[in-house]
């Protein structure tokens, strides 16, 4: 049933059912994998709801598999991925949940925020005090890292960028917090 932002105020404090995201997986045998091939990553339903498929047996399998054998475990059934991979993504999606990046030389992590979210507010999901004591942004994205290499070919190549504290935090952006803290 739509509603108004009015309404939905009003109904907030009764935490309906119908009002939380739902996520239907299709567990499927290796006999019904041409499913997957006619199945969209995520087919939305009605509202918040979304579902996508699995093969439960291929996914045990594949969890005991190392990287490489694990591609070309997907290559022979005709997969780009695994169902693992595109529950997490269908998840995000429905919560409507991105992931940032902080790339240092001995660590890289993923640091996952609300979509729309502004660089200062995500500097918070690392630390309060980068929130807090936020001056700039400097971001890539992660694609351009990929294929460039290195932070020091992306200032090369005019692909950083300093961003301030409006800037909307994009999905597979790598961010390197300025603060005065």
């Amino acid at each position: 049933m739509p509603v108004d932002e009015e309404e939905k105020r009003l109904m907030k404090g009764f935490a309906f059912l119908s009002e939380k995201p739902m996520l239907y997986v299709d567990n499927i045998g290796e006999s019904q994998l041409d499913l997957l091939q006619h199945t969209s990553d995520t087919d939305a339903l009605q509202g918040k709801t979304e579902r996508t498929v699995i093969c439960g047996k291929l996914e045990a399998e594949m969890a005991e598999l190392s990287q490489e054998e694990m591609r070309s475990f997907l290559a022979d059934y005709g997969m780009k991925e695994s169902g693992a991979e595109r529950l997490i993504r269908t998840t995000y999606h429905l919560l409507g949940l991105i992931s940032f990046f902080t790339v240092g030389e001995e660590e890289c992590r993923a640091w996952t925020i609300t979509g729309g979210t502004n660089a200062q507010h995500a500097a918070g999901a690392i630390h309060t005090d980068l929130q807090d004591h936020f001056i700039r942004a400097e971001v890539c994205h992660y694609a351009d890292f990929v294929k460039h290499g290195s932070h020091h070919a992306l200032k090369e190549k005019g692909l950083l960028r300093l961003e301030g504290k409006e800037y909307i935090v994009e999905d597979g952006d790598i961010m390197e917090i300025r603060h005065s803290g």
